[in-house]
């Protein structure tokens, strides 16, 4: 008899002691994420760009048709790169593979026209399915009650922001997004912006990154103004809501708050339980990590990548600009990078295969 308690009591030991390792190895590895260490050298096949267009960034999806989805913005060069507050399109391109080479399909989304809160531009993709449909969240901008013309915007695309009118198209950008039962449209808009600066973001709310946890709870990042600052930083808000079109509820903590950053992209790591979100800083790629979306903080491996481009020749590309970062990921492992860049007067999209090593 007491040979079997002590060898109950051993079992249940063992067992518990394997439950707290197979937690502490869970958390490691939420710590240990090493896109760095992921990254091989960028191919020919992925650098999409396009002669006619600057093109700016994307996001992927992979189809029910098993082909690849991308999502991304582009403008005519002949506006200026700074064209893109007044010209920029979300177009949609196919690939059988999430590096490219991608193929041009069709426009998906444009300025509405006047009267519309997106009666202007359409920017900044990012493509995500839902209880069974497509969401294509998106940034536009308007000049409020002001009519205008084609010649109109041509004229803003060089102008400075101090310039009313440029001006006030960067303080009307707002987030909203278009809804389909299919990867190929029709993409039906909402009447309204997602959601309104508020809380640890004022002027815009732009750029969005979403994703729902296990409960079905959905969370969106956007960028903004940094309140009560002179100088000219953005700060990453996140709000919460029960759907994916809202409404949102403001959280009163910036993902983050103490560095100029921008074009964050996030994903829900469902084996994990823990959310990823990337973004740029000007000078290099990094990496968040929360365990509820709500809190976020540095991942062991937070730098990613500085502006230096490993090519499969042997050389390396050095932009000028390197940013909205994407990270296309497939049965929760990351299988493609995904950057903007502008290098002199041409802007283009690259697309970094992923290994997995030991990075996780």
């Amino acid at each position: 008899m007491k040979y079997n308690i002590i060898k109950i009591i051993s079992k249940s030991l063992v067992s518990l002691l394997f439950f707290y390792s197979v937690c502490a190895v869970s958390q490691e590895n939420k710590k240990n994420l090493n896109i760095n260490e992921m990254m091989e050298p960028l191919k020919q096949d992925g650098i999409f760009r396009d002669t006619a267009y600057y093109n700016w960034g994307g996001s992927i999806i992979k189809g029910e048709d098993e082909n690849y989805h991308l999502f991304y913005s582009r403008w005519k060069r002949e506006y200026t790169f700074n064209g893109w507050l007044t010209f920029s399109e979300i177009a949609h391109a196919v690939s059988k593979t999430p590096t490219g080479p991608w193929n041009y399909k069709e426009t998906v989304l444009k300025g509405r026209g006047h009267g519309n809160w997106d009666a202007i531009t359409a920017h900044n993709p990012k493509i995500k399915f839902f209880e069974g449909k497509y969401y294509l969240y998106y940034i536009a901008t308007n000049l409020g009650d002001k009519e205008f013309t084609h010649k109109d915007l041509i004229d803003l695309s060089t102008k400075s922001l101090k310039t009313k009118d440029r001006g006030t198209l960067r303080k009307n950008q707002r987030t909203g997004v278009a809804v389909s039962t299919s990867i190929n449209g029709p993409w039906q808009r909402m009447d309204n912006a997602l959601i309104e600066p508020s809380g640890p973001i004022a002027t815009i709310t732009v750029n969005p990154a979403i994703d729902k946890d296990s409960d079905g709870n959905y969370y969106l990042i956007v960028k903004g103004d940094k309140p009560n600052e002179k100088r000219f930083i953005r700060n990453q808000a996140i709000a919460t809501s029960k759907s994916p079109v809202g409404p949102f509820k403001m959280q009163p903590n910036p993902v983050i708050g103490n560095l100029d950053t921008e074009d964050v992209s996030m994903w829900y790591d469902e084996n994990e339980a823990v959310f990823y979100a990337v973004f740029h800083a000007h000078k290099f790629i990094g990496l968040m990590t929360s365990l509820d979306g709500l809190n976020w903080n540095k991942a062991h491996y937070y730098n990613i990548t500085n502006k230096k481009i490993a090519l499969d020749n042997g050389s390396f590309l050095i932009p000028n600009r390197m940013e909205r970062p994407f990270i296309y990921v497939e049965n929760n492992i990351p299988i493609a990078l995904c950057l903007a860049i502008k290098k002199e007067d041409d802007s283009y999209t690259i697309f970094i295969p992923l290994e997995k090593k030991n990075s996780f």
